[in-house]
């Protein structure tokens, strides 16, 4: 339990008010994927970000129940594609827990191997440089090997729905 700066105990944050305010939040929808042996895996993950852009760093967490938690943890090296706005099938795909999500997927292999999901809107391949582990995650900071994007606008997720990012209307000052 986390306590004040006059060590009280600190109130608990009740879930729903944190799911609530993560609903807020938009992300785009990225799938992080390695090889295991001759074998790609991958998953959906929203929790990926820019940390910096001299170095290129990028982080994306990754809870430790997911199939692909060990053979990413094993990992050199991870890919990560940001999925195109008509690429909600591929989403939902690896949302799931299917035993072969590459079985019917157009990929290719970054310079390193990581799997990149072809007519992604961006992709990249990154050296894993660290893993910090928390409570329920690991957080994946990979240092950008391999970038590359297109005009495909992106497909982005906010209060449980997906929405084409081309859609946009800019902010009126």
């Amino acid at each position: 339990m986390s306590t004040t700066a006059d060590n009280r105990p600190a109130a608990e944050v009740a879930e729903s008010d944190v799911k609530g305010l993560h609903r807020k939040f938009i992300t785009g929808v990225t799938i992080v994927t390695t090889m295991d042996g001759e074998r790609p895996r991958g998953l959906a993950v929203n929790a990926f970000s820019s940390i910096s852009l001299s170095p290129p760093l990028v982080m994306v967490c990754v809870q430790r129940t997911s199939s692909t938690y060990e053979p990413l943890f094993r990992a050199d090296h991870m890919g990560i594609s940001i999925l195109a706005s008509d690429q909600l099938p591929v989403a939902t795909v690896f949302a799931g827990k299917g035993d072969d999500k590459f079985a019917d997927l157009r990929w290719t292999a970054g310079a390193h191997g990581s799997p990149l999901i072809d007519s992604s809107a961006a992709v990249l391949e990154a050296r894993i440089q660290e893993r910090l582990q928390t409570s329920t995650h690991t957080i994946f900071i990979g240092r950008v090997t391999q970038a590359a994007h297109s005009e495909r606008p992106p497909l982005i997720y906010s209060a449980g729905g997906f929405y084409d990012g081309g859609q946009l209307d800019a902010a009126a000052l």
